[in-house]
């Protein structure tokens, strides 16, 4: 990947212009996700009722229905976005996605086995297996790919992390044949969905997604120094294992948490790193937040599209996520020249 070479001071200014920007973009999907639903409301109620609830109708649906569901995928896109970024930095692939450390699989295990070996149906029950499995697959991801001499490299991490993939998906597979209760859960957690979610969800996971993020932003300078390559990165002070297992950590958190809460969305990891890095370049320091608040932009509108496009039942973010990212991915991979990061 390459290098960030460094930026005049003017650049500065824009930068920063440009992320609050972003962040304004977030406020309006935000805006337009409590607005748009069965029941439709007018921007300006939305708004009022959001900063004033009076006890109305439409306080109720934006407070209650709406406004949780909202700020789950707002932390679900930032949590995505960023890891994806992450991803794409340590292993210098820019096709790696979160999935790559077996994130989504091990996840998909969780939620496989609390529902067919334990009976667990509640989402709030098998979330938190998914987390663990999440957790326990990256972990077993990065021992094998750090066996070596030398510790891990991109190369071992992503031929470990696609080896555990296939055979946790193998578990999977045969679990929820063997149980067909088992198998109704797994595919509605599968397809990738902010349904049905309360605000407790969210408030579980909001403190692992707040570490995650705190972590992957004081690891910009270092995943900077890493691009220059490892001996360079070492001449600089940087700690390679370090820098790595940090990132490892910041990826499971990241990841773990927006899989267990959403189920596996599919191009949000994968591509919004290359919408951020066409803006304002491969500086890791800014590249990081703005993959983030890209991630929340995607995600958000995608569950709003999918509103508009199934008003009565509802098309869910996880499909509709892939019909845009895939088209935008495909654009962007045809003019940033990705062989160049």
């Amino acid at each position: 990947m390459r290098a960030a070479a460094p930026e005049p001071a003017t650049r500065l200014p824009l930068r920063l212009a440009w992320l609050v920007g972003c962040a304004v973009a977030v406020f309006g999907c935000v805006v337009l996700s409590i607005a748009i639903g069965s029941e439709q409301l007018a921007i300006s109620d939305a708004i009022r009722v959001l900063f004033q609830p009076d006890g109305s109708n439409a306080a109720v649906i934006v407070h209650e229905l709406r406004l949780p569901r909202t700020l789950l995928g707002v932390a679900v896109g930032l949590a995505l976005g960023m890891a994806g970024a992450i991803m794409q930095s340590i292993t210098r692939n820019p096709l790696a996605d979160p999935g790559i450390l077996g994130v989504n699989a091990g996840a998909a295990t969780g939620v496989v086995v609390a529902s067919t070996i334990l009976g667990l149906g509640a989402f709030t029950s098998y979330v938190w297996f998914a987390f663990l499995g999440a957790g326990a697959a990256t972990v077993l991801v990065y021992l094998i790919g750090s066996r070596d001499v030398g510790g891990a490299d991109p190369v071992r991490l992503a031929l470990a992390g696609t080896a555990v993939s296939a055979a946790l998906a193998a578990v999977n597979q045969t679990l929820v044949l063997l149980d067909p209760q088992a198998y109704e859960e797994y595919r509605f957690w599968v397809v990738g969905d902010l349904a049905g979610r309360d605000g407790a969800v969210l408030g579980y996971l909001v403190p692992f997604i707040a570490i995650g993020l705190l972590l992957a932003v004081s690891l910009g300078p270092a995943l900077n120094a890493l691009a220059l390559g490892e001996d360079t990165g070492r001449a600089l002070g940087t700690r390679i294992a370090r820098t790595r297992g940090l990132a490892a950590i910041s990826v499971l958190l990241l990841a773990g948490a927006a899989t267990a809460a959403a189920g596996p969305i599919a191009f949000v990891g994968l591509a919004v790193p290359h919408l951020a890095r066409l803006l304002i370049g491969p500086d890791q320091r800014y590249q990081l937040p703005y993959s983030a608040l890209f991630g929340a932009i995607l995600v958000v509108l995608a569950d709003v599209l999918g509103r508009l496009i199934a008003p009565e039942g509802e098309l869910q973010v996880g499909i509709v996520a892939a019909f845009v990212g895939a088209p935008i991915f495909v654009l962007l991979v045809r003019r940033a020249r990705i062989a160049k990061l």
